[in-house]
């Protein structure tokens, strides 16, 4: 019986470590801190996922981004430059219109009201003076709504 007893605990022990082992840290998910300044920032980068496919079949545009070495916030200027970590913001263009809007939010971006058919949103990583650092493009197609009448 003491054997089971000795056996189940190490069980338990080891899936206690192992456990922790594979526990990610605060900072591997969120990332430095930002209350500290970081010596060589790497290059901002940006990363923009599909639409959400069950909101498009609705014909409704939700696009979900990240970005790796920049905080997306509502700060602007020159001054803003100088701040570590490194901070911006995005420029978003729906279908090569002839103006963007900015988003400080770091929030999914919801576009509604496209016609069906195909659509594209470019999205570009700005510094606080509206510098262009990375940007990517999304292409989809809006389906055509059937009639709830």
């Amino acid at each position: 019986m003491s054997i089971t007893v000795s056996t189940l605990a190490a069980m338990a022990a080891c899936t206690v470590f192992a456990s922790a082992a594979f526990a990610q840290s605060a900072r591997d998910i969120r990332g430095p801190s930002p209350l500290v300044a970081i010596e060589n920032e790497p290059p901002a980068r940006l990363i923009v996922d599909p639409p959400l496919a069950e909101q498009l079949a609705k014909g409704l545009v939700f696009i979900q981004y990240r970005t790796e070495n920049l905080r997306v916030v509502p700060v602007f200027g020159k001054g803003a430059l100088d701040v570590s970590p490194r901070i911006g913001h995005l420029h978003i263009t729906v279908d090569d219109a002839p103006w963007h809007f900015v988003d400080a939010s770091g929030e999914t971006v919801i576009v509604v009201g496209l016609k069906a058919g195909p659509h594209k949103v470019l999205f570009e990583l700005a510094d606080p003076t509206h510098r262009v650092i990375d940007s990517q493009t999304v292409s989809f197609e809006v389906p055509e709504q059937m009639s709830t009448r």
